[in-house]
């Protein structure tokens, strides 16, 4: 990120999406081996030929394969994709914008200047709440506003723009008097937010 800053531009806090959609990959993670490992077994005992009679034991490798070839088909083609698009998500909130990336091998940015900002918004389900995230709306005037889902949280995040709006110089221009002030003198919060006071490299 340090080699994509605007000069006299400084990270205020860098976050990706609340962790709620790992829920469910990360149970898989968990049972889909044990369960595997738990048929393979039934099978070398000779589970399957006290069902089915045809079945015998030359069935028990081709067996075995499937039960390892299912696991690996769900952790592969299910788990692992969730997981890297998480990874691959990434809010980046400075002193002039607001940028969030998506994706790995084909990446898409969506950035937006704070000096364009007008409103910031916060919608959050039940579920949201009770997590403490929630979609940020950012309203620039234009007849759609931009929306970065799922922050983890939100109203900490919210905040942050906010005061970074505050802080704008009033003339337009950028520098070094654009940064945001902590009034406590405290480093911003700790996990999921990565302070910066000079910005790092990110990629």
């Amino acid at each position: 990120m340090r080699k994509e800053l605007l000069p006299g531009e400084q990270v205020i806090a860098v976050t990706r999406p609340q962790p709620r959609t790992l829920m469910v990959p990360a149970l898989l993670f968990i049972l889909v081996p044990a369960l595997a490992a738990y048929a393979s077994a039934w099978i070398v005992k000779g589970g399957p030929a006290k069902l089915v009679p045809l079945v015998t034991r030359d069935w028990t490798v081709w067996l075995t394969g499937v039960c390892v070839a299912l696991a690996a088909w769900v952790l592969l083609g299910y788990c692992l994709p969730r997981v890297l698009t998480w990874h691959a998500t990434r809010y980046t909130l400075t002193n002039q914008r607001l940028v969030a990336r998506y994706g790995m091998l084909r990446r898409r940015d969506q950035q937006v200047y704070l000096a364009a900002v007008r409103n910031v918004e916060i919608h959050q389900s039940l579920l949201q709440r009770v997590l403490r995230s929630g979609n940020i709306s950012l309203d620039t005037g234009y007849p759609s506003s931009t929306v970065v889902p799922d922050v983890p949280e939100v109203v900490t995040f919210r905040n942050f723009i906010l005061d970074a709006i505050n802080e704008l110089p009033q003339g337009g221009g950028f520098g070094a008097e654009g940064m945001m002030h902590n009034p406590d003198g405290t480093r911003y919060g700790a996990w999921p937010w990565e302070t910066r006071e000079g910005g790092r490299d990110e990629r």
